[in-house]
């Protein structure tokens, strides 16, 4: 039962009578809805509908807290206050507040704030407190190691910030984007890509029978076309950015399927309901 410190997190708060109201009109997620106790993945998108900067969002006494990558934690600060105008809202990065996740039914002390992940009932449980409460008996690797065994992708590890569509980030499958609420950046992009299915590139799972994954973002490749890049890995199993068109092109030719020397199989996040070759399937390890 595990519990993991996490140096590479850190949190951005947003707080005020009108924090909510301000959140909804830029971020992907709905937070009007957000139950307590329970975080939700969202981003905050350039205008082109790409990711900038993905967090999880939970309530906090007064306002909501901002779960995201510590070294892009000013310049979440920076871009969201180009967006607050005249809100009554404070944006502001906490420093004293550490980051930490449990899983597998791990306890925590009374003093940690502990909040479901809401992407994934398996990967736990956020925490929150000053680092001094926390008894960690596991690594940030071994979270992970954890988090690449489901197939969760994270910005910065599996894809690159101002590169990626939510879609192909898998947001849309882990509750990262509300397709019904009103307009935030981005927006229009976004729902056309939904409406009209034109999501062609997905992050899959990777196996590498062979031995260890390489590193990440290195290519993938199918004969001589490049189908995508690899990301965040754990032994013999990586996260990838694939094209599924090309893909089922190269597994209906019979082709291998590599990453930097490495074969390579490829499936389909157990969570995910995006459409699949059925020839990955057959040529999965």
């Amino acid at each position: 039962m595990p519990i993991a410190l996490l140096p590479d997190r850190a949190v951005v708060t947003v707080t005020g009578e009108e924090a909510q109201g301000f959140l909804q009109g830029v971020i992907t997620c709905n937070v009007e809805d957000l139950p307590e106790g329970e975080t939700r993945l969202g981003a905050l998108l350039t205008p082109q509908g790409k990711i900038q900067f993905d967090f999880l969002i939970s309530r906090m006494p007064g306002g909501f807290r901002l779960d995201g990558a510590a070294e892009r934690a000013a310049d979440l600060v920076k871009r969201l206050s180009l967006y607050r105008l005249r809100a009554k809202v404070g944006i502001a990065a906490d420093p004293a507040l550490a980051v930490a996740v449990a899983w597998n039914g791990a306890g925590t002390a009374a003093e940690v704030v502990r909040v479901a992940d809401g992407r994934l009932a398996e990967l736990g449980a956020r925490l929150y407190a000053a680092p001094a409460a926390f008894s960690a008996d596991a690594t940030e690797a071994d979270y992970h190691a954890h988090r690449i065994r489901l197939g969760v992708p994270e910005g910065g590890r599996d894809f690159a910030f101002g590169d990626a569509f939510p879609h192909e980030a898998l947001m849309d499958q882990l509750g990262g984007v509300d397709f019904r609420k009103g307009c935030y950046v981005g927006q229009e992009v976004v729902s056309r890509m939904q409406h009209r299915g034109t999501a062609r590139t997905r992050i899959v799972l990777a196996l590498y029978p062979e031995g260890d994954a390489p590193a990440p973002f290195s290519e993938v490749t199918a004969g001589q076309k490049s189908l995508g890049s690899t990301g965040s890995a754990a032994g013999g199993r990586s996260l990838a950015m694939l094209r599924l068109d090309r893909l089922a092109d190269a597994l209906a030719a019979g082709e291998t399927l590599r990453a930097d020397g490495r074969f390579l199989a490829v499936e389909r996040p157990a969570f995910a309901t995006f459409a699949w070759p059925a020839a990955a399937d057959t040529a999965a390890v």
